[in-house]
């Protein structure tokens, strides 16, 4: 039997968590923050207080309730392979500064791309059987208000993506040049490209320019209510089944 086959070969060995952290120094030493994010200055500095502390309002509430369910989900992780709860990713945060994000580990543990570069695909075979259900109904996503409440991201805002993250083979920045502006503001569990269906993997040009231009013209445009109606949508896509995969 191999390790795909054998549920003993296929239990998480700790000395993969060193490997996968050298693994991740390497793939993203040589990206470097943006020089500058003068295009964000002017925010209406009253509505982003309102915005945070709606953030910390609902992120702390959630987080109280949930645990329950925290709890039962880490302990079918831990029940399934042995291996983390939690996946860590080094993202794009405000002003390019780079942050660790958490989700529910949803991949066999030795096969987790924490670079970003190896973008998830429907059917992806590294899945295990808890982290189909968790991508499906995007619970995976939830320990995130953990970022939220370090005001590290937000409710909603341009999706966080991975520092390594390619669109049709090749960096973000360098498909669409305008990329960073997206980080003027925190980056969101939920955003206006994801209510518009941009979400998983771009493996065309033109795609990826249209997830950044939904992110540029929520920055552009931002205001309690633009959030509200993300919310809101978000959780209609969600009631009638998501788009997870």
């Amino acid at each position: 039997m191999n390790a795909f086959t054998s549920k003993t070969s296929s239990r998480f060995d700790p000395s993969q968590r060193q490997t996968k952290a050298k693994t991740l120094l390497v793939a993203n030493s040589n990206i470097r923050q943006p020089d500058s994010f003068a295009y964000g200055e002017g925010k209406p500095a009253l509505r982003l207080a309102v915005k945070r502390l709606i953030d910390i309002v609902i992120s702390a509430n959630a987080l109280l309730v949930l645990a329950p369910l925290f709890l039962a989900i880490a302990l079918l992780i831990k029940l399934d392979d042995g291996g983390p709860v939690f996946f860590r990713q080094i993202r794009w945060g405000l002003n390019g500064r780079k942050i660790n994000v958490f989700k529910f580990r949803s991949m066999r543990a030795e096969a987790c791309d924490p670079s970003g570069v190896q973008q998830t695909v429907k059917g992806d075979a590294r899945m295990t059987a808890i982290g189909a259900m968790l991508r499906r109904t995007n619970i995976d996503e939830l320990p995130q208000l953990l970022n939220v409440l370090k005001g590290e991201m937000s409710l909603v805002g341009p999706r966080c993506h991975a520092i390594n993250m390619r669109a049709a083979g090749r960096l973000y920045e360098e498909v669409v040049p305008n990329y960073h502006h997206r980080h003027v503001m925190r980056p969101g569990i939920t955003g206006l490209a994801q209510t518009r269906g941009w979400r998983g993997p771009t493996t065309r040009p033109l795609a990826a320019r249209a997830r950044i231009a939904c992110d540029i013209y929520y920055v552009r445009n931002f205001s309690l209510l633009l959030d509200l109606k993300i919310l809101y949508k978000t959780l209609l896509i969600e009631l009638r089944g998501g788009t997870g995969f």
